[in-house]
């Protein structure tokens, strides 16, 4: 997770009248690389059209498109006590969410845990231990029981692994590559639900799993389930995803499940992986090489250019270069601390995007205190004007995806529900990807945007919980399609 400072005042304009002409000339240039038009907005989205739909298809493509067994949306009355473990990035979450009978309301304990960063190296049954014992500190101080063996029944388990999984059913997923800085070797290519199960059934603890889920999927279900009106759940955070509703005629890669055609099931993007062939989007020189220089070059190249893992590193890249090959700036200075990669992470652009004074005297401030550089105006100047370049370019392209799924369902009007700590705290970020899509659409001015994205309910948390009991839903009657494991939900 990208950490953001507080929200401060609203930031200032700027002004470029002091800025000398070899500056002046890169902003220019800058701009012309990042800028995303209209045009160009557009012509992403149609391509990204096109390659949904290829996901969808028997063969495949870039976009996984990951069927998730989640057939349907809540309906706001499902009750009971549900677990919820969340495993992100940076921090192991495990709530215990009660869903009550007041239709689409619900209560929330939860605990947080810190992800050893030892662990996301290291060997796969250290990593389930770790997370098997962070269940059973929950459970024993939560429940307060002596012997978790004498719990009156097993508690249902929405488990949000938020990794490109394969799903043939929804209690199992078969990891696909790892993202979020894992790489524990043994695991991709293997069903992470038996070494799950294993662990908690090691230490006996009272747990059924009842599901395994995407953050991004659990948006959609959490959001709908307090505002039917949402048809889209998205995550703009550390990466980039979407979530929708799909119907099981309009993919033809699980047509062997004869299934009615009509019913719905929840398809999990991971457009992270849009346009890895590089047909279409505007990459610039920074964004080739922060790809060759990834962990797994060629892949995700939709994400490395809008999620917040990348900002700053795009910015950081930026003014290297700007240093050593075009205008000399911080001429003279130390930039050792600029040189090391990803240094720099989305809060930084944030923090100079929100500097509210006209002489940017936090930005300076900034700079000397973290790189040891001591910026004068123009060169401030030039850093804020990159910033909101970078942060604008990355909510333009990000509200592409959005557009793509409602041309692709023929959504006319919803709100789309989004998570994620570029949404929620990078400064205008949700404007400008607003903006965007009126670019892409070409709705009239001064009416209310048909499509809204808005703040997502708790998708890897209540979300869970909510797929969980929707799937003992579906066990009792008897709607079995993609529920690999029966026991012990009814």
């Amino acid at each position: 997770m990208v950490d953001f400072p507080p929200r401060r005042k609203p930031s200032r304009k700027g002004s470029m009248a002091d800025v000398p002409k070899d500056l002046l000339e890169q902003i220019k240039e800058l701009e012309r690389l990042f800028t995303v038009d209209q045009a160009k907005l557009k012509e992403v989205t149609e391509h990204f059209v096109t390659e949904l739909e290829k996901g969808l298809s028997v063969e495949g493509g870039s976009i996984p498109m990951n069927p998730t067994w989640v057939m349907g949306y809540p309906d706001g009355f499902e009750t009971g006590t549900f677990l919820a473990l969340d495993m992100g990035g940076t921090n192991l979450r495990v709530c215990e969410i009660i869903l009550p009978e007041e239709k689409g309301e619900f209560e929330i304990i939860q605990s947080k845990y810190r992800m050893p960063e030892e662990l996301k190296t290291g060997d796969s049954e250290e990593l389930w231990e770790y997370i098997a014992d962070c269940l059973q500190q929950f459970i024993e101080y939560h429940h307060e029981v002596e012997d978790l063996e004498q719990m009156d029944s097993k508690l249902p388990l929405g488990f949000t692994f938020s990794f490109p999984v394969t799903q043939k059913f929804i209690d199992n997923g078969v990891l696909q590559r790892w993202t979020k800085g894992f790489d524990i070797a043994g695991v991709e290519g293997q069903d992470v639900a038996p070494l799950f199960e294993a662990a908690i059934e090691k230490r006996k603890l009272p747990i059924k799993l009842g599901a395994l889920i995407n953050d991004t999927t659990g948006t959609l279900i959490a959001s709908h389930y307090t505002d039917d009106t949402m048809q889209i759940g998205c995550i703009f955070g550390t990466g980039c995803n979407a979530a929708y509703m799909e119907n099981c005629g309009s993919v033809p890669k699980i047509a062997h499940y004869n299934l009615p055609p009509d019913m719905p099931i929840a398809i999990n993007c991971e457009y992270g992986a849009f346009d890895n062939e590089h047909v279409v989007l505007p990459r610039t020189p920074y964004d080739v090489v922060i790809d060759e220089d990834s962990p797994r070059p060629g892949q995700q190249s939709f994400e490395k250019m809008i999620a917040g893992l990348y900002l700053g590193e795009l910015f950081r890249l930026v003014l290297v270069d700007l240093h050593d090959n075009r205008c000399k700036i911080f001429e003279g200075q130390d930039i050792s601390k600029l040189r090391k990669a990803y240094s720099l992470d989305a809060s930084f652009l944030s923090f100079i995007e929100e500097d509210p004074f006209e002489n940017l005297s936090e930005t300076w401030e900034l700079f000397s205190k973290e790189l040891g550089i001591k910026a004068n105006k123009p060169e401030l100047e030039l850093c804020r004007r990159l910033a909101e370049l970078v942060g604008t370019r990355a909510a333009r392209l990000s509200a592409c995806g959005v557009a793509a799924i409602c041309k692709k369902k023929s959504i006319q009007s919803c709100h789309v529900g989004a998570d994620g700590s570029v949404f929620n705290k990078y400064p205008h970020f949700k404007a400008r990807g607003a903006q965007a899509l009126r670019e892409i659409f070409d709705w009239p001015k001064g009416k209310r945007d048909p499509v809204d994205i808005r703040a997502a309910e708790d998708g890897s948390g209540v979300g869970a919980a909510l797929i969980a009991a929707l799937t003992i839903k579906r066990v009792k009657a008897g709607n079995l399609a993609g529920i690999r494991n029966t026991d012990g939900m009814i």
